[in-house]
């Protein structure tokens, strides 16, 4: 095996996207913040596909419908998807391959939330979602 071949092989590293503002652990670190208010069985699940993705790496995982690469306006990013006894549960994700800055490849929470069973996301989530996309892409700051 290449060292090429090994790297991209190798477990990616989980980071959680971190504000510039926001004093309160919801509000700097939104994915840690959603983490800690849902369920804890459900943000153990939601744990376990964060570390199976990162494990397999991420182009490899097939996911098995708690993994999905989001379409449309949400393309780029991914989202570990856990259903829980009274809703849906979400956790937004980028991926990258070159994230030097960041110890290798990575995969990076910025989002998450959680929604009625059965009922479309709100526009709203998907909005925060890509600020928070865009402000990680302009800052690359992550939770320590």
């Amino acid at each position: 095996m290449t060292s090429k071949e090994a790297e991209e092989n190798a477990p990616w590293r989980v980071h959680f996207f971190r504000r510039e503002r926001g004093g309160d652990l919801s509000e700097a670190v939104p994915a840690m913040g959603f983490l800690k208010s849902v369920p804890s069985g459900v943000a153990a699940k939601i744990q376990a596909v964060l570390e199976a993705v990162a494990e397999a790496p991420p182009p490899s995982f097939s996911g098995g419908g708690m993994w999905k690469a989001m379409r449309g306006d949400m393309a780029g990013f991914y989202e570990v998807c856990v259903q829980g006894s009274d809703a849906n549960y979400r956790l937004l994700c980028l991926l990258d391959r070159h994230a030097d800055d960041l110890g290798g490849s990575s995969i990076i929470c910025v989002y998450g939330f959680s929604k009625p069973k059965r009922q479309s996301a709100s526009s709203r989530d998907y909005r925060q979602a890509r600020k928070n996309r865009e402000e990680f892409e302009r800052t690359r700051n992550v939770l320590n």
